[in-house]
Parts: C-alpha cells; sequence; structure tokens
C-alpha cells in the first residue's frame, strides 16, 4: 500500500487518481499507524515552503516520516521535494527535513534571462544524469510538467535529473537513500509521469 499523506497542501486527488489507475492500492492519511504499515510513502505539496513546512508540523508526523524514510521508498513531488531538503528560503529562512543536503531558492536569483516567466510552468525535457530504478520505465528526455518558482540548488551529490529552463539546469529529480524528490509533478506529466509513478512503486 502506498500512504499519501495528507497534511493540508497538496493536490491529493489526481495523485491518488493516478496511482489508483495504475492499480496501486492508495490511502491518503495522516494516522500514524498507516504510515507506518505501508509499504511506501508520498509527501505531496503545492505552496510557500515554510507554510508547509507549518502545517506538516502541526501534524506531529515529522518523526514518523524521519523513521519511515530510513525504511522504504519514499517519494516527495514538487513542494513536497523541496521540504526534502535543509533549507527553505521562501518568504523568510525555514528549516527543511534534512534528507537531502541543499537549499531551496528563487529560481529568479540564477535565472540569465529578466524577461523569462516565474513560475517555470508547462512541459519541460527531463534530463537523466545518473542512472536510477526511477527511470526503469522512463526514457531520458522525456517531458513532464513543472509548477514553480524556487528550486532545489546546492545539490549536485543527490541530483539524477534536471530540465534546462533559462540557463539554469532546474534540478528535477533527487536521492538520498530510500528517498526520492520529483520538482515536477508525475501525476500530470501524463504517460511519462504515469511510468514513472509505476518505477516508484516497484523500488
Amino acid at each position: 500500500m502506498i500512504a499519501i499523506v495528507d497534511y493540508g497542501v497538496g493536490n491529493l486527488f489526481s495523485l491518488s487518481s493516478s496511482l489508483q489507475y495504475l492499480g496501486l492500492e492508495t490511502m491518503v492519511t495522516n494516522d500514524v499507524t498507516t504510515l507506518q504499515q505501508a509499504d511506501r510513502i508520498i509527501l505531496p505539496g503545492v505552496g510557500a515552503f515554510g507554510d508547509a513546512r507549518a502545517k506538516l508540523d502541526a501534524t506531529g508526523l515529522v518523526p514518523v516520516l524521519q523513521e519511515e524514510a530510513k525504511k522504504k521508498p519514499f517519494l516527495g513531488i514538487c513542494l513536497g521535494m523541496q521540504l526534502l531538503l535543509e533549507t527553505g528560503y521562501e518568504y523568510g529562512v525555514h528549516q527543511g527535513l534534512g534528507f537531502v543536503k541543499g537549499e531551496v531558492v528563487s529560481l529568479r536569483e540564477d535565472i540569465n534571462d529578466p524577461a523569462l516567466k516565474i513560475p517555470h510552468m508547462g512541459w519541460n525535457s527531463l534530463e537523466i544524469c545518473k542512472d536510477d530504478p526511477l527511470f526503469a520505465h522512463f526514457k531520458n528526455g522525456e517531458y513532464v510538467y513543472y509548477v514553480h518558482s524556487f528550486y532545489a540548488r546546492n545539490c549536485e551529490a543527490s541530483t539524477l535529473a534536471t530540465s534546462p529552463y533559462g540557463g539554469v539546469n532546474v534540478t528535477g529529480v533527487v536521492r538520498n537513500g530510500n528517498v526520492w524528490g520529483t520538482q515536477f509533478h508525475p501525476e500530470k506529466s501524463g504517460d511519462a509521469g504515469l511510468r514513472l509513478l509505476k518505477s516508484f512503486a516497484e523500488i
């Protein structure tokens, strides 16, 4: 069973629908026992880093997630991926979960073209840097769907794939141990995204 963490942040319906379409047993939950019994955990997220971290803290689930991430495959999606890192600089300085070394900063800091739109929204090719089981059903250069204004930086050791945007190699996928993260939305990335979720379910 795949548990999707419900902490009041994220489009849970489209993610759970995608997993169910793949025939995967899925539960949206904030129950400690359910998370502990799950085979895999997904941390979704949309919105601002600090707000999401505060809502996650309010659930009391942070110690549970930190423990479960040591034991089983764990996937953060979009803001959920950003929360995996050590520090977020969105409207202040906020502590992340620290599963992946690095920081989350504004794309505007590093984009060369001031006319380029932020947020980075739409389809972009995903260039694989390191082979990984998460790409078992995914081909290099396939297009995935992004919606974000901040991105993970200084996390090269954990970066599995990037997408070019405005002279920046946007961190698209990270991994550290049992923990993976995708800046894009697999559940909104058509067949390619479904295949990536399928790979995660097989790890």
